[in-house]
Formats: structure tokens, sequence, C-alpha cells
């Protein structure tokens, strides 16, 4: 058996069978055969077996059954929700007060409930990114995103998850598991890249002030904007 991830689910799933497509070249296909997957006598291993002619509806059928188990479920859009698609789920946090956890030579192993800005989040199959707001409002498609102001992240929002526990699914249900596990993780270092905060003393000393509890609100004034809004998030657009 063999774990994969579709759109919304992963699943255990084992070779069944192959399709394979004929024609004069990689765009024009004009023929196609189904095969059982087969264990080859000698070494154990799948083998595609004998094949048979796909007419135009088992075709059909067969691309059917495979779309209706990767493409997204029906889901209840709650308002936290910016924008849902076949390989990613984007949403926001508006500002509050969370706890976080740091574990690292200069600051030791801290803990504390702390302001922080509002949030965007985007977990999707090629990882989980996070960016800071200075707005309080719903962002909407032309709002501006800011650096994220958090250690363990790097260009372009990017997380680096190590050993946080996040789920395996993208979709609305498991927003609130890709969040506590950002949040239930241990800061441990910044990144290489751009600059997280626009603070005098640096990033460490602006943690130590956040986690003395030197600021009742997040100071948005440390907040760094980048040249991108979240329309190009929702777009793909930061890594092109």
């Amino acid at each position: 058996m063999a774990e994969i991830l579709t759109a919304t689910r992963s699943h255990d799933v084992a070779l069944q069978g192959a399709v394979l497509l004929y024609g004069r070249s990689l765009a024009e296909f004009s023929y196609a055969t189904a095969h059982r997957i087969e264990n080859d006598s000698g070494s154990g291993r799948p083998a595609i077996g004998a094949g048979t002619p796909l007419n135009r509806q088992a075709l059909i059928q067969a691309v059917r059954q495979v779309a209706e188990s990767s493409l997204p479920k029906g889901e209840f859009l709650t308002p936290n929700v910016l924008s849902i698609s076949p390989a990613a789920v984007t949403w926001w946090c508006p500002t509050g007060h969370r706890r976080v956890f740091f574990k690292c030579k200069e600051l030791g192993e801290r803990s504390a409930v702390v302001p922080h800005p509002a949030l965007v989040f985007q977990a999707s199959h090629t990882g989980f990114r996070v960016f800071a707001l200075s707005d309080e409002n719903r962002p909407v498609p032309e709002t501006v995103l800011h650096e994220p102001p958090y250690f363990n992240t790097w260009d372009n929002g990017k997380i680096c998850i190590g050993s946080a526990h996040v789920p395996k699914q993208i979709d609305v249900a498991s927003i609130a598991g890709w969040e506590s596990g950002f949040f239930h993780s241990a800061f441990t270092h910044p990144n290489h890249g751009s600059q997280r905060v626009s603070f005098e003393r640096g990033a460490y000393a602006f943690w130590k002030d956040m986690l003395d509890g030197q600021f009742t609100d997040y100071p948005k004034k440390v907040l760094i904007p980048m040249k991108c809004t979240l329309t190009d998030l929702i777009a793909s657009k930061l890594d092109k």
C-alpha cells in the first residue's frame, strides 16, 4: 500500500491497473487500452498485464471516477476563508492574543501570550505560508501582504514546518489544525532571507520585548510591506 494526497484527503491506495494511450504525438491520442496489474512471478514486482481496448464510454467512466476522488468536495465556507481551489486553501485570522513558544539560545525556553497582527495563511500542496496585514479588516484582493514577523519563516511567507504537527488534508475543515501546528510549535531561529521585522535592535530584541509584555497591542510600525497582494498569493504568483 502507498499513501497519496488528493485535493482534500489522503488515501491508502494500491496499484490496480494502468491505461496506456497511443497516438502520433504527446498531444494526439487516438487509442487507449486498459491493463490489470499483476505480480511478476520471478521478482514479485508489479507488472502491466495484457490489455483490452477502451471504448469512449469506458474511458470517460474511468476519468470520472478519478475526478470524483481528487476534486474538492462541497464545503461550507466560514467567514475566515478567502479562497479555496483544488491545490490550496487560503484564510485569514484577525488581530488577537495567542500563546507563542520559543526555544533558542538567545531567548531560552519561553512561552507567553502576546498580541499578533492580522494574518493570512495558505496551506497548499507546495507548502505552508503565513503573512501579516497592517489592516484589521477582512482582506480584499488588493490588500498588500507584509512579511511574517516570526522565526522559522522563509522568503515569500514560506513556513519551515520542521517537526510541527500539521494535517495531511488541505481543506476548510483542517484550518484549525494548520493554525495549531504553527502556533504550538517552538520558534527556534530567524531564517535566512529578507528582513522580517523593522526593529532597530533586531528580531531577537523585538521578541524579547514581546515576551516580556512590553506591547499591549501589536506594534504595526514593525511590519514590512511586500511587493505583492492577496491576489498574487491566490494566483500562485509569488514564486514566479
